[in-house]
């Protein structure tokens, strides 16, 4: 019974196979929380992937109805060893992104899953089944090895987190004691690069909208009419240019976080930003000028527009478009006033002469509304967590203070007040959310063992320890 046998476990686990059939169990239910018909998919994730797995290894399950109308339930798997134990929540999300099945590449299904060298295709093997999956496997390890967890373990798994999350903050904040745990440890998102094992420590925030310039119905000739009617795409256009540079500056001062501390950027200091030989090459003059890279993605705000459209791009006439529209979206970071996201734009559209531009809700399905939220970097589980992956690896673990991406962190770090800790175990060219979205092997087996570890050693003494509730 020992540390070294359960890493050793965890790897004859994955070097058999039965990581990958487990993963392809669950990569096989379309669970696609972003349509309307996928209600259905999301109950059977969990009624057959997930639940069953959690009571063979003696933990209670118990799954909350959303209260948001047609959107997923929530399950909760609770295991109770000893009162005076730290209790450590977990989290997942099964459900995933649309498919996209007619956009991938030729072989490739979204729902089968395919292994092409150290890449194993299939929607949700890195965003977020092949992530829970492997630290549900790390945990029935340590049980396996131990006979015991040696600390309580708590462990969601919902099923919005693609659409928003909707109702997770309702069904948590009405359960407050049965949700209650000392530290929240999980998986999502990217490592800062492929071999870099990693912790974030929040999440950046996210705010989708559209900006809409619509002066009248239907188009006109634009060889009767060009010259005399106002162009909406134009004019967005221009609108959008005061918001932010051409080299990717945001203008907008209200839209920017407050000065980094030295601490952020000393940990930040030693981090280069890496997708793997897949990724794009990162264009070194866009951006807030004076950040590196780093730290534009980890401690800084960015401003995108996500789609434009005016006229009919797919089938352009020669006409005047009646209306221009823009979806955009601002990630932003802990210290952002998020309430004066949009009160800010409106003062400054107004300012600079676009008051006719109107800022309008996004779809439902592209209605992205995260706050921000991150644990101090010198919180003592922050460090406990870094150096029991360093035992396991070998490699100093990048500590970054926020994911670059969005995520319910503050459920966890701030309506249940718990340090949180983001192991991922995906690399940023994974294509989640994209066609062809895939994990990497090497990866995964990398991160079987530092979970199996980190686990471990949750269980022996040392751990910071339990918070009074």
């Amino acid at each position: 019974m020992s540390r070294a046998a359960a890493i050793e476990g965890i790897e004859e686990y994955f070097d058999s196979g039965a990581y990958v059939e487990e993963l392809s169990a669950r990569i096989a239910i379309p669970s696609e929380s972003q349509k309307d018909d996928s209600q259905a998919d999301l109950q059977r994730y969990l009624n057959e992937a997930i639940q069953p797995a959690f009571e063979a290894m003696d933990f209670s399950c118990e799954v909350f109805e959303n209260p948001v109308a047609g959107k997923g339930p929530i399950l909760l798997a609770s295991r109770n060893e000893d009162d005076n134990l730290p209790t450590v929540l977990g989290y997942g999300h099964g459900d995933v992104v649309r498919g996209l099945e007619d956009q991938w590449h030729e072989g490739l299904n979204p729902w089968v899953t395919k292994q092409d060298g150290d890449k194993l295709y299939g929607r949700g093997t890195a965003d977020n089944k092949g992530q829970h999956t492997i630290n549900m496997a790390a945990i029935r390890q340590v049980l396996n090895v131990r006979g015991r967890l040696g600390f309580n373990a708590k462990f969601m798994v919902e099923m919005g987190e693609e659409n928003g999350s909707p109702g997770i903050f309702e069904v948590v904040e009405a359960n407050l004691e049965k949700f209650a745990a000392d530290v929240f440890i999980a998986s999502d998102g990217p490592r800062v690069a492929p071999d870099r094992p990693t912790i974030f420590l929040g999440a950046r925030g996210a705010r989708n909208f559209d900006l809409v310039l619509k002066y009248r119905e239907g188009g006109h000739h634009s060889g009767n009419w060009g010259g005399l009617l106002t162009n909406p795409g134009i004019v967005l256009s221009h609108a959008i240019k005061s918001i932010i540079s051409p080299t990717g500056q945001i203008l907008i001062k209200e839209w920017l976080p407050p000065p980094m501390s030295a601490a952020v950027r000393n940990a930040l200091a030693d981090i280069e930003i890496s997708g793997g030989t897949d990724a794009p090459d990162i264009d070194p003059d866009w951006g807030e000028p004076g950040l590196s890279p780093v730290e534009q993605v980890y401690a800084w705000n960015s401003f995108e527009v996500l789609a434009y459209r005016t006229g009919n791009p797919r089938q352009p006439v020669n006409a005047v478009p009646p209306e221009a529209r823009a979806h955009c979206q601002l990630r932003f970071i802990a210290g952002t006033d998020r309430d004066n996201i949009l009160p800010a734009l409106r003062k400054h559209l107004d300012d600079h002469g676009f008051e006719a531009v109107q800022i309008e809700p996004p779809p439902p399905e592209n209605a992205i509304d995260f706050n921000a939220s991150a644990t101090p970097p010198d919180n003592p589980w922050a460090a406990w967590t870094a150096d029991a992956m360093a035992r396991t690896t070998g490699k100093k673990t990048a500590v970054i203070p926020s994911l670059g991406g969005s995520i319910c962190n503050d459920l966890f770090n701030v309506t249940l007040g718990l340090p949180s800790i983001w192991i991922p175990h995906s690399y940023s060219a994974c294509s989640q959310h994209a066609p062809n979205e895939h994990i990497l092997l090497s990866e995964a087996r990398e991160a079987l063992t530092i979970m199996a570890g980190v686990y471990w050693d949750l269980g022996e003494p040392g751990t910071p320890g339990k918070k009074a509730h």
